[in-house]
């Protein structure tokens, strides 16, 4: 019963990341194996190609949680963290120009050479 459930899901996988033409292929087969009419076959072939996106999203939604949870764990930084911290960054750097007056350049020091004692 195992194996059963496992081959199951492996199928169920094996169709949710399937693209159109395998999706096709595969209602085709069904489609004959099953003995099912073209409309049948077509309703099949819509059944296969909604459960396909809908697993997928559902696989990439779960995906995208245990990432999030694994850089939370590690407590990488996200990028919209990233982008808060270069605002106030920018702030403070314009808040401290404003603050900050104009420096006049320095006066040039004279520097008197010392007097030479006149030779006796």
């Amino acid at each position: 019963m195992f194996e059963d459930l496992k081959k199951s899901l492996d199928k169920g996988l094996d169709v949710a990341f399937m693209n159109a033409e395998k999706l096709a292929q595969a209602a085709k087969d069904l489609a004959k194996e099953h003995k099912l009419n073209k409309e049948e076959a077509k309703k099949l072939l819509d059944f296969l190609v909604e459960k396909s996106e809908n697993a997928r999203k559902s696989v990439e939604s779960e995906v995208q949680q245990l990432v999030r949870t694994a850089l939370n764990k590690m407590e990488v930084v996200t990028r919209d963290d990233f982008k808060a911290l270069e605002a106030r960054v920018a702030k403070l750097e314009k808040g401290a120009k404003k603050a900050t007056p104009a420096k006049k350049p320095a006066a040039k020091k004279v520097t008197k050479k010392p007097a030479v004692p006149a030779s006796e």
